[in-house]
């Protein structure tokens, strides 16, 4: 065997300087948590005086790390473990109580640093020509925010009523990894797109003003909302790293997609300013819990209005807007204990009326489609109800003494599949735009997790798997979580995933399976979150 010097001492100097940037990096993070969480716990303040008022102001310091687990096909440089996120969060968290009002307001400041890997999208950008005709020259805008997430007063009117008024969140639903009636809020994952977290994290506060009545005689309340329509348009539907950012789909990293499109929250079809709103009963029969529900709300995922085939008003973006139309949804869910197996059983259905759907998957002048943009969604919008059905087991799995867990660990299996009623498959519908992928009849995803618990709960690692059963592929996410202490967290994360079809070209029309898993191809991150609570 012939070594080749020069390249193992390149390696060895490479894989130091990855290393002494962890550390670096590592004890930066340490630092400043400990410094700010240090002065914040000095300031803040909790207790009550006689007339039962009260203050409380708690918080966290969090920093982020990940590193790309394969080669990003999209760069010239081998990016393999590059650090993709250095991340800086700082939330505080206020608690008051005034006489019969209650108060929240939280509020988060995110900071990042500019890895070279995010500087390779950046140059990337310019290359194309997308850096300079984006919302934004700066591949940082995507990443450097701060929010008040939270701003609300309580009161209660008599024993049974209850009203909070101002920018909270609302969650309806069963399922954890997808929504079926959980689409109140859209979701910001511009700057992540499946780490494991909470979703309070990721989910969009807004402007609302909501109600509680308790009907003790039939064992339920009443659940209801109005959305006003003062929310900014940052804060409609789901927010995706469409910039060329590190979690924009394969092959687009580095190619900012504002630069020929628009984001249009007035268009007639789904106006920010629209009053929006929702009513929920929720209720016991014998053993088991239901809800009915209705909700009004904008369209998740967003849509494109062509400018090939524009749909209500022509679109102002050289190529598309996009835009959230308004959707209605009613929802079912059930649960109750099923004591042969042992296990919570959970069921929900949701019936949206006219989820919309981009049009066109075949090329330039595709016969149902005339004047189609070659294999990238852009030939109109088309609306088509669909049932959304989520059905999930959790269930108590005693291994102390196979693997030496201190309790019993929390398991939960989820089937989840959205159907298209009277699909047709001549509609040509658009799995997503700028992909030549037909949208099925069914879109079935299997999901399963545990939860093991060792010493005392301070070391609890975790294993979340998922599979996409009608178009192949799936995700894997093994983790841990350390409890050190009273104030300090630390979680360790690897998202892996596997593909059956994947796009390499933009705009691909000559990988036409390309799906939900295809779109995070090569993407595998490993990731540090460490955490100063006070």
């Amino acid at each position: 065997m012939v070594i080749n010097e020069k390249r193992v001492k390149k390696m060895r100097q490479k894989s130091g300087g990855v290393y002494r940037s962890i550390l670096g990096v590592a004890i930066s993070l340490a630092l400043a948590q400990w410094n700010v969480a240090a002065s914040a716990e000095e300031t803040s303040s909790s207790g009550s005086d006689e007339n039962g008022n009260s203050f409380h102001l708690g918080g966290y310091v969090r920093g982020w790390s990940s590193f790309n687990m394969k080669d990003q096909p999209e760069t010239a440089a081998d990016d393999k473990w590059k650090p993709s996120m250095l991340r800086g969060s700082l939330l505080l968290d206020m608690d008051a109580r005034t006489g019969p009002l209650k108060w929240k307001a939280v509020a988060r400041a995110d900071r990042e640093y500019k890895t070279d890997y995010l500087k390779d999208l950046e140059q990337l950008r310019s290359t194309n020509g997308t850096g300079t005709g984006g919302q934004s020259s700066n591949i940082m805008d995507n990443y450097n925010k701060a929010d008040l997430r939270e701003l609300w007063t309580e009161f209660n009117l008599g024993e049974r009523v209850s009203f909070r008024i101002g920018k909270q969140q609302i969650v309806w639903g069963e399922s954890d990894f997808f929504h079926a009636m959980d689409v109140v809020h859209g979701y910001d994952m511009s700057w992540r797109l499946f780490f494991e977290g909470e979703n309070e994290e990721w989910r969009k506060p807004l402007w609302l003003l909501a109600t509680k009545v308790q009907v003790p005689e039939a064992s339920g309340q009443i659940h209801a909302f109005v959305r006003p329509g003062i929310d900014q348009c940052k804060d409609i539907g789901n927010t995706y790293d469409i910039r060329g950012g590190r979690w924009f789909f394969q092959p687009y990293r580095g190619y900012d997609l504002t630069a020929v499109t628009d984001n249009d929250c007035r268009h007639p079809d789904g106006d920010m300013r629209d009053v929006t709103g929702g009513i929920k009963w929720s209720g016991e029969a014998g053993p088991v819990n239901y809800s009915l529900a209705y909700i009004r709300t904008f369209a998740a995922d967003p849509v494109a209005n062509s400018v090939f085939k524009p749909y209500e008003k022509t679109p102002t973006g050289a190529f598309f807007d996009l835009i959230h139309p308004v959707i209605d949804v009613f929802g079912v869910s059930v649960s109750g204990y099923a004591p042969a197996i042992d296990a919570v059983l959970s069921a929900e259905v949701a019936f949206t009326k006219d989820q919309p759907y981009n049009i066109g998957t075949g090329g330039f002048g595709t016969p149902s489609v005339p004047g189609n943009f070659p294999g990238v969604g852009l030939g109109g919008i088309m609306k088509k109800d669909t049932l959304t059905t989520m059905i999930r087991a959790d269930k108590n799995i005693d291994f102390q003494g196979l693997l030496g867990t201190n309790r019993p660990s929390f398991s939960s299996i989820q089937l989840f599949d959205t159907m298209i009623l009277n699909y047709q498959d001549s509609d040509d519908l658009a799995r997503l735009f700028a992909y030549g992928s037909k949208q099925k009849e069914h879109s079935t995803i299997l999901t399963a997790f545990t939860v093991l618990n060792f010493n005392s709960d301070t070391i609890n690692p975790s294993f979340a798997i998922g599979t996409d059963l009608t178009n192949g592929g799936g995700f894997f996410i093994p983790a841990v979580d350390f409890v050190l202490g009273d104030k300090w967290r630390l979680k360790v994360e690897a998202d892996i995933f596997w593909t059956q079809k994947d796009s390499k070209k933009l705009f691909d029309t000559d990988a036409p399976g390309t799906q939900l898993m295809g779109y995070f191809a090569n993407n595998d991150q490993l990731v540090v979150r460490l955490t100063r609570q006070f």
